[in-house]
């Protein structure tokens, strides 16, 4: 990864975080995108890269981050679109609000939309480059214990990325689509703290028995942004420790 550019978006907690530290081991420059403008810097400064504070939600705010980035470093070489969210007001298709609809299908489908349109201005011109959009392994299997808006958001996030990385091929551009399953993030931990019934209730279809950690996503995020994926392209990504394969788990 030396000499490589990398934007992050959500970076200052969970997979984002872990992945900027990976790649910034691994000899990028990192610009960590959030709005934490607490540990924000904070990983900036340690990671020896730029903190711009960035609402994936308005467009502005997107462009100017590419539009910073290129000024600041001259190319983007890696875009990890990974921000958003999973509120517990998303939940069955029967109560879930049309404003708590809205705004997941905003955080965490819009803005990958608004993500690769701004990186892509640049990464065309440039004639490289690797988008990595996080979508989910909930875009690929239902769940009885729905989170609508949710699932939707990242059926859309996989449906995109594997468009842009058909239309954009040929420009050397790769986009690809990051599927994990459920990973020991502050948004899982808040999420299941709520409930540990419904914790357990997803854990018990694990294959592994337990939650992913944020540097196993990170260690694909790795892979996917590297020249070693060089022919990786349009791909479901699903990094979910047999989830998605699995009828029936082992006792």
């Amino acid at each position: 990864m030396d000499g490589k550019v990398c934007v992050i978006t959500g970076g200052a907690s969970g997979i984002g975080l872990a992945s900027a530290r990976r790649l910034a081991s691994e000899g990028a420059t990192v610009v960590i995108a959030d709005l934490d403008e607490t540990r924000g810097p904070e990983v900036a400064e340690e990671l020896g890269g730029l903190f711009v504070r960035t609402n994936v939600a308005d467009e502005g705010s997107v462009k100017a981050l590419f539009e910073q980035t290129v000024a600041e470093y001259g190319r983007v070489d890696v875009a990890f679109n990974n921000a958003g969210i999973n509120p517990t007001e998303d939940n069955s298709i029967l109560t879930t609000g049309i404003e708590a609809w809205a705004k997941v299908q905003t955080v965490n489908l819009t803005s990958v939309y608004l993500c690769c349109k701004y990186a892509l201005e640049h990464m065309v011109k440039q004639k490289s480059g690797s988008i990595i959009n996080t979508a989910s392994f909930v875009a690929l299997l239902g769940a009885a214990t729905s989170q609508i808006s949710y699932s939707a958001s990242k059926g859309g996030v996989l449906s995109m990325s594997r468009e842009l990385g058909v239309q954009f091929a040929k420009e050397g551009i790769r986009v690809n689509a990051l599927c994990p399953g459920p990973v020991n993030t502050p948004l899982l931990e808040e999420l299941f703290a709520k409930d540990p019934e419904q914790a357990q209730r997803r854990l018990v279809h694990v294959p592994r028995g337990r939650f992913g950690e944020p540097e196993e996503i990170a260690a694909a995020v790795a892979f996917l942004a590297s020249d070693d994926a060089s022919f990786v392209n349009a791909a479901t990504f699903t990094v979910d420790g047999g989830i998605s394969a699995a009828y029936v788990t082992a006792e």
